[in-house]
């Protein structure tokens, strides 16, 4: 468990246009994520 101020690690994800997008690719940059829930799941 991350705590308030510590860095987040590095990770990667496919983007909604089929791309990999790591954090990192961001370095330097402010980030802000949105996650959300896949359709019809719980959470």
């Amino acid at each position: 468990m991350l705590k308030v101020g510590q860095k987040a690690p590095d990770f990667a994800l496919i983007s909604d246009e089929g791309k990999n997008i790591s954090l990192s690719d961001f370095k330097g940059n402010r980030a802000l994520l949105f996650f959300y829930p896949k359709a019809n799941t719980p959470g």
